[in-house]
């Protein structure tokens, strides 16, 4: 995760907030992780809850918010199952986090979800991989990363769906007491869609596209965008 923009997804969300005039500081950070961006959020002003699938990730990230100082409320969920007892002025979900979701339903449901537990006019932000990174960059790739901790093997293959990628991944992580490397392996999915079906999808369930960004700068995606950065609001 050392190439994760964190930062620039904080920016990018405080200037939209004060672009579109946003004063509520109620954040949902859906697909947390660790929960290094929620704690980034709460250092900057806002109220946070974070869900995620993974109860070893939520772990991290109580560990982490409260070594911070803070007192975020972590949840258990499937993004596509979303229930919060509270409503947010805003929802992200970061790190192509959307792309783990294997069925067109389960994103219209996430999608809907979201909506449920906006305030009217409250933004809802997130990235995907885009189709030019699915078909040039990860298809039928191999990556390779070694120092002195841990090393992995990341084998990437097309997946069982039109742009779907099945990443196989083996680390070898050091065991300094026992003076060997543990091996443990992993298998992730992930599928992405048009950015046309994305929209069709955000309308429906009520939302407004209001910014579509290429690799989180300032400009539309180019025909070489890895990362897509979708910026709704949703509609009064």
């Amino acid at each position: 995760m050392e190439d994760i923009p964190y930062d620039k997804w904080l920016q990018v969300l405080e200037e939209y907030s004060t672009k579109y005039k946003l004063e509520g500081k109620r954040l949902l950070d859906v697909a947390c992780g660790t929960g290094e961006l929620s704690c980034r959020f709460a250092m900057q002003g806002f109220q946070v809850t974070g869900v995620d699938l993974s109860e070893d990730m939520l772990a991290v990230a109580t560990a982490k918010a409260e070594a911070e100082g803070f007192k975020i409320p972590f949840y258990q969920q499937n993004m596509a199952e979303l229930e919060v007892m509270s409503q947010f002025d805003f929802i992200t979900i970061f790190c192509d986090s959307i792309n783990y979701l294997s069925s067109e339903q389960e994103v219209i449901q996430t999608f809907e979800g979201v909506a449920n537990h906006l305030n009217e006019n409250g933004l809802f932000l997130f990235d995907v991989h885009s189709e030019y990174k699915m078909e040039n960059i990860f298809k039928d790739q191999t990556f390779t990363h070694i120092d002195e901790d841990i090393c992995y093997i990341w084998n990437c293959f097309e997946g069982e769906f039109p742009l779907s990628v099945d990443h196989e991944l083996t680390f070898f992580v050091s065991d300094l007491s026992k003076r060997k490397y543990d091996r443990v392996e992993e298998f992730h999915f992930q599928r992405t869609f048009p950015i046309q079906q994305y929209k069709i999808w955000l309308e429906q369930a009520g939302f407004e596209t209001l910014h579509i960004l290429g690799d989180l700068e300032n400009h539309p995606p180019t025909e070489e965008t890895e990362r897509i950065l979708f910026i709704a609001r949703k509609k009064s």
